[in-house]
């Protein structure tokens, strides 16, 4: 109490220049208390040096100036008549014959809450109601101030700030649900502004992502009393974003729809984005941001990124999308042209993820091969006219196959097949060349012994048709063979000429020609005696089988060459071989044929019908 009082004439004196000269007065133009307790008003007032009263008397109104009003008197020196309200709850501290108004009020209430004004009464006609006055505010909870920033991480004071303007009751402070903030201390301090007295207590501490949201409770109480007055602050900490969600790396197969997900943390909230590479998909001012990728292509294969930022900070999240896709249809260099004996290198390329098996085929065999590989070369040290053809190159993977041909082609200088040959007859040579190259070969037949040459334009002698890379001229000569006959066939083209004698086929009736007539009956004699006994043989064969069946009503037939029965076999048949025989089978009188004088034609006509029936008969 001592202490309150003194403070208070503290305050008197350094206003008591201030309040010299005409009506004027000086109070706190704002006090709080707590409901229940109580207030003291510092007041000083002034009025003319020229009146001299004998006494001084004064008044307290509640929220008018004006007596003509009828305000609540609040206090009254002259009489003990106050308003209802405040009967037995005001008392003067001040003495006003020294210019001191001073004013408690005690068990404050709600309704007590308003404007004070002082009037001061020097008798006769000098009273006045000073203009000044003083805001009472009554109050149930304290005052809980905060800075106006709370960032992460920064060390942050709160002020929990109580009146002490009540000399009989002195506040306790208490701080509230403080216990896990990290490095937190309380301190406590008095505190004067404007005439009035606050009770400070600091709570210090270092704030965290945590603690936002948190709420903070300031309590307090009186000695001696059940008053308890709390109040409470939520923490409202600043901090920069942190990705709490986001997707992991992904593989997915292409056409398939995509979901990305990325959810942040942050105060103030942030501006979340996605981006794939440096281009910006999506972006919000939002706590979680979502990015749909429907029907997924190669295209949208990446590395996509979710970028969260605000004034404090910022923080991101980065995956990998690969997109699995079936191999691209294979690329070739070019379909290539070489020459024979150049060094060739072919490529074949494809995409696909994951990387493809590339081949490259020729007639179905595996010509090079690459393994998980976009790229795949088909190498020739040194490219032969067998390495032309249709190739093709094939990629594949687990999600599909494709395919794509190209061509390598060889140009190389003619090459006489074996083919080639020629065939005479009695009267007639034809002759083959077939020349395989590229480009086409010009095929020429030459006979050097009679110094000519003839080629495809000589249509007459020369047919000629191309298939493929074989061209194939027929030579045919109306006419014999001799000794000294021989054929070369000459192929040319823009890479060289070949040249190639024929060789010749003689076909049997060249050959029974060059037997003659004697040769024919020589071989004439060994094929009768060869049908002789091969006749014979059978026969007797087939009597031994019908003597064995002699008992049977109707004896099996005995089979001879031309399949005819017993009964109509002549005697002789059974016992020998002569001309009969032939002259039967063959419907020919061979007994009456002079084969010396048979010409080449009739000698090879009798010996291939004689040769028939040999075989009939074998048979």
């Amino acid at each position: 109490m001592k202490c309150f009082y003194k403070a208070l004439l503290v305050s008197w004196v350094l206003f008591e220049g201030v309040l010299a000269g005409p009506w004027s007065a000086w109070m706190p133009e704002h006090m709080s208390a707590f409901e229940g307790t109580c207030v003291v008003i510092p007041c000083r007032f002034s009025y003319p040096d020229e009146l001299r009263p004998s006494a001084v008397h004064g008044i307290w109104y509640f929220n008018s100036p004006y007596p003509k009003n009828y305000p609540p008197v609040v206090y009254k020196s002259r009489t003990n008549i106050v308003h209802e309200s405040y009967l037995g709850r005001t008392r003067l501290l001040g003495e006003l014959n020294f210019r001191n108004c001073t004013l408690q009020i005690s068990r404050l209430s709600p309704e007590l809450t308003g404007k004070y004004y002082f009037r001061g009464d020097l008798g006769g006609y000098n009273q006045y109601t000073y203009p000044e006055h003083c805001n009472l505010e009554i109050i149930n909870k304290p005052t809980i101030v905060s800075p106006p920033e709370v960032v992460e991480g920064t060390e942050v004071e709160l002020r929990c700030v109580v009146p002490d303007n009540c000399p009989d009751m002195k506040p306790i402070i208490t701080w509230m649900n403080h216990e896990n903030l990290a490095e937190h201390s309380v301190y406590a301090q008095v505190e004067e502004e404007g005439g009035t007295w606050s009770l400070v207590s600091l709570l210090k501490f270092m704030p965290s992502r945590e603690n936002h949201g948190h709420e903070l409770g300031c309590k307090v109480t009186y000695s001696n009393t059940t008053f308890e007055f709390d109040g409470f602050t939520t923490l409202d900490v600043k901090y920069p974003p942190r990705i709490l969600q986001a997707n992991s790396s992904v593989e997915v197969i292409q056409g398939s729809q995509v979901v990305l997900v990325c959810t942040v943390d942050s105060s103030p909230m942030a501006l979340i984005s996605w981006l794939r590479e440096d281009e910006i998909l999506h972006k919000d001012m939002a706590g979680s941001l979502t990015l749909h990728l429907d029907n997924i292509t190669h295209l949208q294969d990446g590395i996509y990124t979710c970028a969260a930022e605000n004034i404090y900070g910022k923080d991101n999240h980065s995956l990998a999308l690969a997109v699995l896709y079936a191999p691209w249809k294979p690329v070739v260099n070019a379909s290539v042209v070489a020459v024979e004996g150049e060094p060739v290198t072919i490529l074949c390329s494809s995409q696909s993820n994951p990387e493809p098996m590339i081949t490259i085929f020729k007639d179905k065999k595996p010509m090079a091969m690459g393994v998980y590989q976009n790229q795949v070369a088909l190498e020739f040290e040194s490219v032969t006219h067998e390495d032309d053809g249709e190739y093709w190159c094939t990629a594949e993977n687990q999600f599909g196959q494709r395919s794509t041909a190209f061509n390598l082609t060889v140009e190389f200088a003619p090459l006489i097949l074996s083919d080639s040959k020629c065939t005479a007859a009695r009267d007639t040579v034809k002759c083959i060349c077939a020349a395989k190259s590229n480009p086409e070969a010009v095929i020429t037949f030459e006979l050097p012994t009679r110094n000519v040459t003839v080629n495809e334009t000589d249509r007459e002698f020369v047919y000629s048709q191309k298939t493929g890379y074989i061209v194939t001229s027929i030579l045919t000569l109306q006419r014999e063979v001799d000794s000294q006959l021989y054929i070369v066939c000459s192929a040319r083209n823009f890479y060289g000429t070949r040249n190639q004698q024929l060789q010749f086929h003689h076909s049997n009736s060249l050959m029974w020609a060059k037997v003659g007539p004697v040769g024919a009956v020589v071989a004439f004699a060994i094929l009768i005696a060869v049908v002789c006994y091969v006749s014979q043989t059978r026969k007797k064969k087939s009597m031994n089988e019908s003597s064995s069946f002699m008992q049977t009503e109707n004896p099996p037939v005995a089979y001879s060459g031309d399949y005819r029965t017993p009964g109509h076999l002549e005697k002789s048949e059974y016992g020998r071989c002569d001309k009969r025989l032939l002259n039967k089978d063959l419907g020919i009188d061979y007994a009456n044929i002079d084969f010396t004088k048979l010409s080449t034609k009739d000698s090879y006509t009798l010996t291939e019908e004689l040769a028939e029936y040999a075989e009939i008969r074998v048979k």
